[in-house]
């Protein structure tokens, strides 16, 4: 898989174009998901989803994909903790604030990338009670059994 860094303001048209590009690691990026609360003509689904694209969700063990050339996996190259510092009017509704891990083809942005693949890594900014349940749905910010503050305290 080759990944590809353009800075254009033709990127899409660009992007359409390239069939090879630099190869590197994954990358680690910011981004922003819905939470879709249960309400009275509606339920809840526990799964994060995309602000921008509506019917998009994130799965817990599966990454999300998306077609560079088309719409992809947008995330941001700086941290983003608040509804505030996001770039976009994202309507109503609680948001989480995290980091992803993307890969794939990878278009770099002005504000950050767009890439083919993603995978949530982190929960880092939000509702407490909220952050809370999805970094357990989605296995994120564990503290390693091996650390000494996992350890119950002896006595």
């Amino acid at each position: 898989m080759a990944t590809l860094f353009v800075t254009s303001n033709r990127k899409n048209e660009l992007a359409r174009h390239f069939k090879h590009g630099v190869r590197v690691g994954e990358i680690i990026a910011h981004r922003a998901w819905r939470v879709i609360k249960p309400r009275w003509l509606r339920s809840g689904d526990d799964r994060l989803h995309s602000v921008f694209m509506k019917n998009y969700v994130w799965h817990p063990d599966d990454p999300a994909s998306g077609d560079v050339r088309t719409h992809g996996i947008y995330s941001f190259r700086d941290v983003i903790r608040s509804r505030e510092e996001y770039l976009f009017y994202v309507g109503n509704g609680p948001l989480l604030f995290g980091k992803v891990k993307i890969w794939g083809e990878v278009v770099e942005h002005e504000w950050g990338y767009r890439s083919q693949f993603g995978k949530v890594v982190s929960l880092d900014y939000g509702d407490p009670e909220l952050l809370d349940k999805f970094r357990k749905i989605y296995r994120v910010n564990r503290v390693p059994a091996c650390e000494p503050s996992a350890r119950k305290p002896e006595g």
